[in-house]
């Protein structure tokens, strides 16, 4: 079942992209945020079967010794640790996007009027950018500590 669920996200991703591949060459307009809508719900239907079939259904990939599953040496706890320390830093890294869009904009349009204030606002851009580097940090800690 996981694989059918990669296979129909994959198919929707590359669907996707030759979709908008096309749209852009025959210069189509339309609502951006429709076709995001459009997309990104399929996706999340495909993924959020993923997830249950993957909690509910049996382990496909795993080894069996006369019938019996062998163990795996991970434990439940280091998989929450994993997924914990994929957590931290992901959406660290998307809070870094979105503060350092806004951020920059701003920046650029502040020296483009005077640019004498071009230090400063290089440090609220690296005090953004600050932000991935701390979820960084707290997912070496989850890792090693």
């Amino acid at each position: 079942m996981q694989i059918i669920s990669m296979l129909l996200a994959t198919s929707i991703s590359i669907g996707t992209i030759i979709y908008g591949y096309k749209a852009m060459k025959s210069k189509r307009s339309g609502s951006i945020k429709k076709s995001l809508l459009t997309t990104l719900s399929a996706f999340a239907i495909v993924m959020v079967g993923a997830i249950v079939s993957t909690l509910f259904g049996g382990n496909v990939f795993a080894d069996t010794v006369n019938g019996v599953q062998a163990a795996t040496g991970v434990s439940l706890g280091e998989g929450f640790k994993y997924i914990a320390a994929a957590l931290s830093t992901g959406l660290a890294t998307i809070g870094t996007g979105v503060a350092v869009g806004s951020v920059g904009s701003s920046a650029v349009g502040a020296v483009s009027e005077d640019s004498t204030i071009l230090g400063k606002t290089l440090i609220f851009v690296g005090m953004a950018e600050g932000i991935a580097i701390y979820g960084m940090i707290i997912s070496i800690l989850i890792l090693f500590v």
